[in-house]
């Protein structure tokens, strides 16, 4: 017999389900996490409309500061490469080691003549920049969505209206409700642990970038912090950037930053569960 409680599951499977098959799951988790980015601001200021003017100037701030490191790197790329290969050869020497460059120069032109090789290289390009256009304006309208839903959540805004107010649509959009507010009450559960791994992640990393004097280390903190609330992609993106900075410095820095930070993960690993599983008997799930 079909109900309402198991059109609401079904309901819920179904856009779980879609998301997978139309490759939308980062935009579904760009709406819960602008949902809950909103839900915590608003805990703190108690105005919807201030906290969600807080969450477009963290969000701008982000991507401005994305785009500020993302030029600077480019921008120092030459530097470091001709910082890091003379070391990298000597090394490569010492070890009767033939690498086909010596200078950035050449290896510009071997990575150009490796490129030009690749028979679908222009069509992976045109792949990757079109799959990235296509996420940005998803997570743009992620967030309009998440806006929407944190002013207005209600399915059935006319309820009051209809001649009979529990009909069979209204119960429905009750329960579909319900299992939404289910779903995100689990993702606020592991995302809270998750900011609580990143705020040890980030403390430990913080530490080790002030001993060495590491350049940028404020813009560093923040990004280890942001992308660490996003496991595995996050903290392999942070340390990217970490060690890439460490590289404008030494090739010595660069290889000390990378083995702390793979000791750094293989700790918090050992956290990942018993933070997340203390915060999932917290909120009670274990036990539904």
């Amino acid at each position: 017999m079909i109900t309402p409680v198991r059109v609401s599951y079904a309901v819920l499977a179904a856009t779980i389900i879609l998301a997978g098959f139309l490759h939308l799951g980062a935009p579904l988790l760009v709406v819960l996490f602008s949902y809950f980015a909103l839900r915590q601001l608003y805990s703190v200021t108690r105005r919807k409309w201030l906290a969600l003017t807080l969450f477009i100037i963290a969000v701008v701030g982000i991507a401005a500061a994305g785009v500020y490191f993302t030029r600077a790197a480019v921008l120092a790329l030459p530097d470091v490469a001709d910082t890091s290969i003379p070391s990298a050869s000597a090394w490569a020497q010492k070890r009767q080691i033939d690498l086909p460059f010596s200078d950035f120069e050449s290896l510009r032109q071997v990575v150009v003549a490796t490129l030009g090789e690749e028979a679908n290289y222009l069509r992976n390009v045109a792949n990757v920049a079109k799959a990235t256009t296509t996420n940005l304006v998803f997570s743009i309208l992620g967030i309009v969505a998440a806006a929407s839903l944190f002013f207005k959540t209600g399915l059935d805004p006319y309820r009051g209206t209809h001649r009979v107010k529990n009909n069979l649509y209204s119960i429905c959009c009750d329960q579909v409700s319900r299992r939404f507010r289910d779903f995100y009450r689990s993702f606020a559960t592991v995302m809270g642990a998750q900011i609580t791994i990143s705020l040890v992640n980030t403390a430990l990393t913080a530490m080790f970038l002030m001993v060495v004097h590491m350049p940028h280390t404020g813009v560093l903190i923040g990004v280890t912090f942001l992308c660490g609330i996003v496991p595995i992609v996050g903290n392999l993106l942070s340390n990217t950037i970490i060690v890439f900075v460490a590289l404008t410095v030494s090739l010595k820095l660069a290889i000390s930053a990378l083995i702390f930070l793979i000791v750094i993960h293989k700790l918090e690993y050992l956290l990942n569960s018993k933070i997340i599983g203390d915060r999932i008997r917290e909120s009670g799930f274990g036990s539904r």
